[in-house]
């Protein structure tokens, strides 16, 4: 049964779990932590979303965040993927 759509709500903090498919591995080194970071803080300035935790492991990550306005857009869990060396690895849940 797929999921309900993410609420997104302006001023609340959520929890989000971003896992490689099949529970794989989606860092390797220290450079993947690193440009993956620099990508999220990128897009946290971008969508004006709070970013106040984020613990990466090998195969997941969890991010506590906050939008700070309605107009961020709900992720649907399990569509948002990551194209790292030419293989989806990251999706949403």
């Amino acid at each position: 049964m797929p999921r309900h759509a993410r609420i997104v709500a302006a001023g609340f903090p959520m929890h989000a779990i971003l896992r490689g498919i099949d529970r794989t591995a989606i860092f390797f080194a220290d450079a993947d932590r690193l440009a993956f970071l620099d990508a999220l803080a990128g897009l946290a300035a971008s969508e004006s979303v709070r970013v106040h935790a984020y613990v990466l492991m090998t195969n997941h990550v969890h991010l506590l965040m906050t939008p700070e306005s309605e107009q961020n857009r709900g992720a649907k869990p399990g569509t948002d993927h990551h194209q790292n060396r030419g293989q989806t690895r990251m999706a949403l849940i």
